[in-house]
């Protein structure tokens, strides 16, 4: 029976999580291919302004996700994601249309504010319906909508971008969402007791597992106290500086690989699709083996390390080496993207439901500051210095310090962890 409610809730939820966050993710990351294709020169974009634009998503990214994290526990996961699909989806469509910077402005900074609520409202509802040993994986199969859709977006838009113009591309890709949301509106439910898919008694197993494991976690009163947790602050400034070098590498890897002699829009697009055909298999591989083992840090911190020096090893060599330098570029990729899916598992393992969703959205919300930095000053610096160099070793140590912060958060974790049991032993 346990073997039927676990393949009937795979069928029946991944999929579509995972096409809502490719959704989202496609209507964050096309801003640099509009950028790479006439979007800066069409609207007299300085560079300084471009990449404050590409940045400013992550502004309003940051600044609404505990709220929405907070909507979802308490409310409805349904409910937040099925306003912000037809939301972003239109916001991302308006880009298209666009006449004038002031506009452009306001659009990304609207964008960032109603996808805020996706990742944490998404990370929510999958903790209602995956127990802790499936947990690593179904957050991984939502984040594959990140550098799957990347992988996908990067060739489509290059192609979009070639034959109908960057106005349209950002229009086309923009639509789908809108579409989706009725889609998603008829098939999820916020929790397994309202499915009806599932009988009677697979909906008492599932919430019987997911509340025994509820029994070993330390009581927390409220986000409040979560939020003074040491590892959550841990977590959260790894993740601010891991995202630095994620979001620098999205958003910038098209004008890097532009740079390169007798280099087309059409050939940039399929190149920048590389690194993220290697983070997908990672990510699965990742996730896979970080459930099997049940252990989370050796799954997160050895390949951000790794990503840190392939950044740096590809500095170093050079551009005049371009295909070493690109293939290091796709390792630094793949890593970066690799331990997504065991990082997200952390939380709901160290603390109740009743502030895991809250704690996971401050986390992402650091995560969005450190994507606006990244963005921004990885594009300032490229413009700055004229070449690609500073930004790469910006970003490296980036993903060394965030290895580092890692296993520091986790060694805590495991220490507040054993205190109850160690104060019961000795009274």
């Amino acid at each position: 029976m346990k073997q039927t409610i676990a393949k009937k809730r795979w069928f029946y939820l991944i999929p579509i999580a995972f096409i809502t966050y490719s959704l989202a993710y496609l209507d964050r990351a096309n801003y640099g291919f509009g950028a790479a294709s006439g979007l800066a020169k069409d609207l007299d974009i300085t560079a300084a302004t471009s990449s404050l634009l590409g940045a400013l998503f992550f502004l309003g990214y940051f600044f609404f996700q505990v709220p929405g994290a907070a909507y979802a526990e308490k409310k409805s996961a349904k409910v937040l994601i099925f306003w912000s699909l037809i939301a972003w989806g239109l916001l991302a469509t308006f880009t298209g249309m666009v006449t004038n910077v002031k506009l452009l402005f306001v659009i990304r900074f609207a964008l960032g504010v109603v996808e805020s609520a996706v990742m944490p409202s998404m990370l929510v509802l999958l903790s209602n319906w995956f127990t802790k040993k499936e947990r690593s994986r179904a957050n991984t199969f939502l984040i594959l909508g990140n550098p799957a859709t990347v992988l996908w977006m990067s060739i489509v838009s290059g192609y979009l971008v070639e034959s109908v113009g960057w106005r349209w591309m950002f229009i086309i890709e923009g639509l789908p969402a809108v579409v989706w949301a009725f889609i998603w509106w008829k098939l999820v439910n916020d929790k397994p007791k309202d499915a009806k898919w599932l009988t009677d008694k697979e909906k008492s197993d599932l919430e019987l597992q997911l509340a025994k494991e509820q029994e070993g976690i330390k009581p927390v009163k409220n986000y409040a106290e979560a939020f003074k947790s040491k590892p959550v602050i841990l977590l959260s400034a790894q993740y601010f500086l891991w995202s630095i070098g994620v979001y620098g590498f999205v958003m910038w890897l098209p004008s890097i690989i532009k740079a390169a002699p007798n280099m087309d829009i059409v050939t940039t697009g399929w190149l920048s699709a590389v690194p993220y055909l290697l983070a997908v298999v990672l990510m699965l591989v990742a996730s896979y083996f970080s459930d099997k083992m049940m252990n989370r840090s050796a799954f997160v911190w050895p390949f951000l390390l790794i990503g840190a020096i392939a950044f740096y090893a590809s500095y170093a060599i050079g551009t005049q080496h371009f295909w070493i330098s690109f293939v290091l570029l796709v390792i630094a990729g793949g890593a970066m993207y690799a331990p997504y899916g065991p990082f997200f598992a952390i939380i709901p393992e160290i603390l109740p439901r009743n502030v895991a969703g809250g704690a996971m959205a401050l986390i992402n919300s650091m995560g969005a500051l450190g994507s606006f930095v990244g963005a921004y000053i990885v594009g300032y610096l490229n413009g700055a210095t004229g070449g690609f160099g500073a930004s790469y070793i910006f970003m490296a140590g980036s993903l060394f310090l965030s290895a580092i912060l890692t296993v520091w958060a986790v060694y805590v974790a495991k220490k507040d962890s054993s205190k109850p049991a160690a104060m019961k032993m000795s009274a």
